[in-house]
């Protein structure tokens, strides 16, 4: 019986519903072991691959490329998007530095208005090894589900299947964390199978920058909010460029941040967080 429920991120059309749950469940089950905790059951974890349903969403693209690579030019909504969460996290003193030299060449400048590319300068200066190109790949994808309301609907309901009457820990990664609060906090789920849920586990979560709460309709000052009796933790490395290196813990007294090094490589990653042991031990103890 499925006890954990898993909302994956971006970035996951070339694989497969099979493939990220081998690759979850091993990660889950590295963090637990370094613990000392039994590992999961082999039907502990089910973990809907969504991402399909976007790239069905793309009928001028085909299935094999990649509507939010850099090569496909931003649309005026995605670039008024992309550039509002940059101002959010980019920091003025890194601004003002990129202000004063000669614009230079980042990804596809001729796709991209020169104040964004500002911005996405500034925003490499914290988080270097392309981190501001990265995260406008990452917004254009969120701005999608944010903004697309049927297509985020059948994405809420696709997911809201995998859960059942013993579904007691939902983890979501990167966008996957908001559309997990998205559905936890809207009550789409049957009520035999949201029951048992305890816990909502928040990997390297967007839901730090305004732009992407706006969104949600949550309002500048409001608190994020799950129903009664839902226990949340939200795990980030500083590093990560989607969360602009920022926790969540002081936009709701609910929410519990617990603070990881993911490494220099790829700090977003979703097995590296998977590993951690604040995940593995929110795990254990959501699953008794």
């Amino acid at each position: 019986m499925t006890r954990i429920v898993g909302v994956h991120g971006i970035r996951q059309s070339g694989t497969s519903k099979r493939q990220l749950t081998e690759d979850w469940s091993g990660a889950l089950d590295d963090g637990l072991g370094e613990l000392g905790m039994p590992v999961l059951s082999s039907d502990a974890l089910e973990l809907p691959h969504w991402t399909g349903l976007l790239q069905r969403g793309a009928n001028d693209l085909g299935p094999e490329k990649d509507r939010f690579d850099a090569s496909v030019p931003l649309s005026q909504g995605e670039v008024d998007f992309v550039a509002g969460a940059l101002e959010e996290v980019v920091r003025q003193e890194d601004l003002d530095r990129i202000q004063q030299v000669e614009l230079q060449t980042l990804g596809l400048p001729q796709l991209w208005p020169p104040y964004l590319t500002r911005l996405v300068m500034a925003y490499d200066l914290r988080f270097p090894r392309g981190g501001g190109k990265l995260l406008v790949s990452a917004m254009r994808e969120v701005r999608l589900y944010l903004y697309e309301p049927e297509l985020a609907a059948r994405v809420r309901s696709f997911v809201a299947e995998a859960f059942d009457a013993r579904t007691s820990v939902v983890i979501g990664h990167s966008l996957g964390s908001v559309i997990a609060y998205d559905l936890l906090r809207r009550g789409e789920i049957a009520p035999d199978r949201t029951a048992a849920v305890r816990t909502l586990v928040t990997c390297g979560s967007p839901l730090s920058i305004p732009s992407v709460r706006r969104g949600l309709d949550v309002a500048d000052g409001a608190p994020l909010k799950l129903p009664g009796g839902t226990a949340w933790v939200n795990v980030f490395d500083p590093g990560d460029f989607i969360t602009g290196g920022m926790g969540l813990s002081t936009l709701s007294p609910g929410i519990i941040d617990a603070q990881v090094n993911n490494g220099n490589g790829d700090p977003h990653s979703a097995l590296r967080y998977l590993r951690t042991s604040p995940v593995a031990r929110t795990i254990a103890d959501g699953c008794r």
